[in-house]
């Protein structure tokens, strides 16, 4: 039976990839959602369902420029998943990391403060992190020393909301997620190595050097229940929970499993030789794994390993 809730949420990031999924599972649990994009990576289509439910309501809106405050009114909870997605732009334009994150964030947390917002759920990252000496990496980890512009960025905005949060009596709730993966993605490692073996399957060009990165990968199916939960258990002023799979697997297999899938055999891989000792790119951690145990104690995890997350991930991209 689906459960019934008079609760009403805003969604930023609705028509993103984490976001539309948050947007279903909320609209399941019948609560009145209010979902806000400016669809600049967003797709109307990841929508599609909830688009025909009479507790949802999508607006078109672009935090850094538009006054929102109109729909916060009667909102309890907002889901702050709107950001710059793409970690690897922040080399070349670091602006951009700042104004679609720490300013959109902030502009956010000034509109929920003028009309009383009471909960506040932001979507973090494990790069927060940077190149963590305690692995699996606990949420008391510390210093934070993110090495890149998306981490710094994330960073910036929790620091921001662990300070409204004293000073406005807003509870809130944040989340750092490992490698995120599934249907309704729009870009990482496992459409870059299909993109690039639909054009050509004789070879496959791998950032970094044999056998790559390893990190945790997380199905976004798992995820979600892990914002719901935690967002429902949450008694804190300020709560911080880590979202992640028990176990990493390195890009090399992540190449086996796409190959795999698509049918393609005897590939030649093409290591580009990378970056910082084996990243794949300036700001590329080399190792991520999460430690959990926070959120498990709650009554999350993980149902499928990395592997098992990326190897559906890959098969729904596939049939997308």
């Amino acid at each position: 039976m689906t459960p019934a809730s008079n609760e009403s949420v805003l969604v930023t990031g609705a028509a993103g990839f984490i976001g539309s999924h948050l947007v279903d599972a909320l609209l399941y649990k019948r609560m009145n959602v209010i979902g806000i994009d400016n669809l600049s990576t967003g797709k109307r289509e990841f929508l599609s369902s909830a688009k025909n439910d009479d507790k949802f309501r999508f607006y078109q809106v672009d935090l850094l420029t538009d006054d929102i405050s109109s729909l916060l009114s009667d909102v309890d909870t907002v889901y702050h998943l709107a950001a710059n997605p793409d970690v690897r732009s922040g080399a070349e334009d670091t602006k951009k990391h700042f104004d679609q994150n720490i300013v959109a964030t902030y502009r956010l947390l000034e509109s929920c403060r003028e009309t009383g917002v009471k909960r506040f759920v932001f979507s973090s990252t494990s790069t927060v992190y940077g190149e963590a000496n305690t692995i699996p990496t606990p949420e008391d980890y510390g210093p934070l020393m993110p090495i890149s512009i998306y981490g710094a960025s994330k960073l910036a905005c929790e620091a921001m909301i662990s300070a409204y949060s004293h000073q406005y009596n807003m509870q809130s709730v944040i989340f750092r997620f490992a490698n995120v993966v599934g249907a309704r993605s729009t870009h990482n490692v496992i459409h870059d190595f299909i993109h690039k073996l639909r054009e050509n399957p004789r070879q496959l060009e791998i950032l970094g050097t044999e056998p790559g990165t390893c990190k945790s990968y997380i199905h976004v199916s798992d995820t979600v229940e892990g914002i719901l939960l935690g967002t429902e258990k949450s008694e804190g002023i300020i709560e911080i929970f880590n979202i992640g799979s028990h176990d990493w697997t390195f890009v090399k297999d992540i190449a086996e499993i796409v190959t795999s899938k698509m049918e393609i055999k005897g590939a030649e891989y093409i290591w580009t030789g990378g970056t910082n000792g084996g990243g794949g790119w300036v700001g590329d951690v080399r190792k991520m794994l999460l430690s959990t145990k926070k959120l498990e104690k709650l009554g999350w995890s993980p149902k499928l390993t990395s592997s098992e997350a990326i190897e559906l991930a890959v098969m729904e991209i596939l049939s997308e």
